[in-house]
C-alpha cells in the first residue's frame, strides 16, 4: 500500500490538472459511469461531525471511501476544520492501494468544482471577483478563480477584521491580483462578476438584493439542511445548478429551505453541473441572468482526485510504501 501525505499531495495535484479531472468525473456521475453513496455523518460532541464518504469509479476500475472529521471550531486551536484520508481499493482484486491524505484532496478538489462550474456559467468577461470567508477554501478559490477567469480584482470579507486583512496581505504576496479588504459582505459583492461563499456560517451571509445581474455565485460554505449561506430571495432569482441532485434533496440548506418556506419549487433545481458539462442542459443563457452553482462536495471527487494523484505518485516514485 502506497501513503501518500499532505506535502506529496499539494506537489502532485495542481488545481490546473484537478479541474479538468473534477469536470471528467462529474460528467461522469450525471452520465451514470460513476457511483457513489450519500455522505453518512456521524454527530460528535459540540457540534463535531466524522463522515464517511464511499465511491466507486468504474472507469478507473477503483473504488473507496473519505473519512473526514468536521470540527468547525478547530480554528481557536489553529488546526484546520476538515481532516482525513482517502482510501483507494482496486475495485477489480480488492486489494488497498493507497492511503491518501485528505485535507488537501478536499481543499483542492472543492476549488476545483467551483472552477469548473464557472468555466461554464459565469460571464466570459468576468473580471471582479468577490470572496466571503478567508479560510484554506478562501485560498483555494482564489487560486482556482485566477485560472478560468481574467480577474483583475478581488474583494474579500470576512467576521474577523483581522483575519480578513492577514488573507489580503498574504495573498496579495502569492498573487499578481488588486485584492481588496470590503468593510461587509454587501460592500464585497455589490460590484462582483463572480461570488464564492466559503463561510461556516449556519445563516445567509448573501442576500439577493445585494448582488447585480449576470453575476455567477458558488456556494461552498453550508452542507447541513437546517445551514445556509444565501438568502432565499437571491436562490429564488437565481439559475440554480448542484453537484448531485440527491445529495442537495438531502443536505442542502441552501435548497432545502426556500424549498420548505414555499419561495421556490423542487423544479428549481435546473439540473447537475456535469449535465451542463456534457451539454445535456444548457447553462447561461443571458449576459444578465444570475447562476448559482450549489456545492456539497462528493465522494466521486475525493476518488478521482485521489486516483489521479496515485498514479503520478507511482509514475515519479514518490510516497511510502508499506505492507499491509
Amino acid at each position: 500500500m502506497l501513503v501518500i501525505g499532505q506535502s506529496e499531495v499539494v506537489e502532485l495535484l495542481s488545481m490546473k490538472s484537478c479541474i479538468d479531472v473534477m469536470e471528467s468525473v462529474l460528467t461522469d456521475l450525471s452520465a451514470g459511469q460513476a457511483v457513489q453513496s450519500l455522505r453518512q455523518v456521524l454527530p460528535l460532541q459540540e457540534g463535531n461531525l466524522l463522515g464517511l464518504m464511499p465511491g466507486y469509479l468504474p472507469r478507473e476500475a477503483v473504488a473507496g471511501a473519505k473519512i473526514i472529521s468536521i470540527f468547525p471550531h478547530n480554528h481557536r486551536a489553529g488546526l484546520p476544520s476538515h481532516q482525513g484520508a482517502v482510501a483507494l481499493f482496486d475495485s477489480v482484486t480488492g486489494v488497498l492501494k493507497a492511503l491518501v491524505d485528505g485535507q488537501k484532496i478536499t481543499a483542492i478538489r472543492t476549488a476545483a468544482v467551483s472552477a469548473a462550474a464557472t468555466r461554464a456559467l459565469a460571464r466570459e468577461d468576468a473580471s471582479t471577483l468577490a470572496i466571503l470567508g478567508t479560510g484554506e477554501q478562501a485560498k483555494s478559490h482564489l487560486k482556482a478563480m485566477l485560472l478560468v477567469r481574467p480577474i483583475r480584482r478581488v474583494e474579500v470579507w470576512g467576521p474577523t477584521v483581522a483575519k480578513t486583512q492577514q488573507f489580503q496581505a498574504e495573498m496579495s504576496q502569492k498573487n499578481d491580483v488588486e485584492i481588496v479588504v470590503a468593510e461587509s459582505a454587501q460592500e464585497a459583492v455589490k460590484d462582483a462578476d463572480i461570488i464564492c461563499t466559503v463561510t461556516a456560517s449556519a445563516k445567509p451571509v448573501l442576500s439577493g438584493a445585494w448582488v447585480k445581474p449576470g453575476v455567477h455565485i458558488n456556494a461552498v460554505g453550508a452542507c447541513r439542511p437546517d445551514d445556509r449561506e444565501l438568502d432565499s430571495a437571491l436562490v429564488k432569482q437565481s439559475r440554480l445548478y448542484v453537484d448531485r441532485l440527491e445529495s442537495a434533496h438531502h443536505e442542502s440548506g441552501d435548497y432545502l429551505i426556500p424549498l420548505r418556506e414555499g419561495t421556490i419549487e423542487p423544479s428549481h433545481i435546473i439540473g447537475e453541473i456535469g449535465e451542463c458539462f456534457s451539454g445535456k442542459i444548457n447553462g447561461r443563457g443571458t449576459l444578465t441572468e444570475i447562476t448559482l452553482f450549489k456545492a456539497l462536495g462528493l465522494a466521486i471527487e475525493d476518488l478521482a482526485a485521489a486516483q489521479f494523484i496515485y498514479n503520478e505518485a507511482i509514475r515519479l516514485h514518490k510516497g511510502i510504501e508499506i505492507a499491509f
